[in-house]
This record gives C-alpha cells, structure tokens and sequence, in this order.
C-alpha cells in the first residue's frame, strides 16, 4: 500500500471508536496504523493510504463519529519517518542533540512532528501519544543542533498556534543516561 497519507480521528467515545473505525476502513483503502483508547476516556483512529482513500476514510469516520467527534485531520505527503516513529521507539544510535516537544492533544502533536521532519534534517525517535499522560503527546528527535533547533522551532510554532503547547526543549548535548531512557 502507498503510505503517502495519514488521516486522524479522535473521538470522545470509546465506543463510538469502534463503529468509526469500521467505517473508516470500509470507505477506502486503508491501513489501520492505530485504533485504541486514550487517556481521559477517549479514542483514537490512525489510517494511512493514499491521500485520496485517507481522505475519503476521514470523511466517513466523522460522519460515523454521532456527536463523538473531536478532532480529526488528513496530512498528505506525510514525512516518511512519522510512520515508524508513532508509538514506538525506532532503533538507531544517539545523532548529537535531543529535542522534545509536547503537546496537550495527539492531533496536534502529529503535525507538528511531521512540520518538524519536514523543517530539518532530524531523526523521529518517537510519537509517543496520550497513553498514562493524562492525554497528552510527545515528540522526541535527534540530530545536531541547528537541525534539532530548527525542527523544533517549526513543531513548536504548529502546536502554539492551535494553543495546544506544553512545553519543547531542546538539549545539545544529553547526557548517555538521558538518550538511554528515551531509545
């Protein structure tokens, strides 16, 4: 399947989660990324395809969500590195200085992550989302530290316009015990 898109869709429903994300992969061609429930009862539905069957699952899972409807976005030509980095750690070495940026919504916090591929020359570590953090998310990313600056500065100014900003730092050089607990 060509993963060029990734669409969202959170819910304040857990149950209405399920019946959204049925409908969302009935409607187009798809792949489930993730469907789970998050922190403060709610639900989210990740879906990458191309940007056309994303689109027209989004579409579907709002229509689907019955007044449960939180957020939802579609960001096509997504960074091809915000696939691997969703919820997981990738595997790799330390590249220099660390960032990390930290929304209080997983939507946001998504296309920040993926502004902040695109601003830099970076590695997503991880996007960690909304799981025993009361619902919020994270980005963590390396590289050296006119990259990781930049990148940040371009995540940062995504997720402080939707008002949405926790906090972002930026850390030249971490300690090994710091990069051990985030790889």
């Amino acid at each position: 399947m060509n993963e060029k898109s990734i669409g969202l869709i959170e819910l304040s429903s857990i149950a209405a989660g399920f019946q959204v994300a049925d409908a969302m992969l009935k409607a187009g061609n798809v792949r489930l990324v993730l469907s789970r429930s998050i922190c403060s009862g709610k639900y989210m539905v990740l879906v990458g395809g191309d940007t056309a069957a994303v689109q027209s699952a989004v579409a579907a899972g709002a229509e689907a969500a019955n007044g449960c409807l939180i957020d939802e976005f579609v960001i096509p030509n997504v960074h091809p590195d915000v696939f691997p980095a969703l919820g997981r750690t990738q595997p790799g070495e330390p590249n220099g200085a660390l960032g990390i940026l930290e929304s209080f919504n997983i939507a946001t916090l998504i296309k920040a992550a993926d502004a902040a591929a695109k601003a830099a020359t970076v590695t997503l570590l991880e996007i960690r989302l909304a799981m025993a953090m009361g619902g919020k998310a994270f980005v963590s990313l390396t590289g050296d530290v006119a990259s990781v600056e930049a990148a940040i500065t371009a995540g940062r100014r995504v997720v402080s316009e939707a008002g949405m900003l926790v906090y972002a730092v930026v850390i030249p050089r971490p300690h090994p015990d710091v990069y051990h607990e985030v790889i």
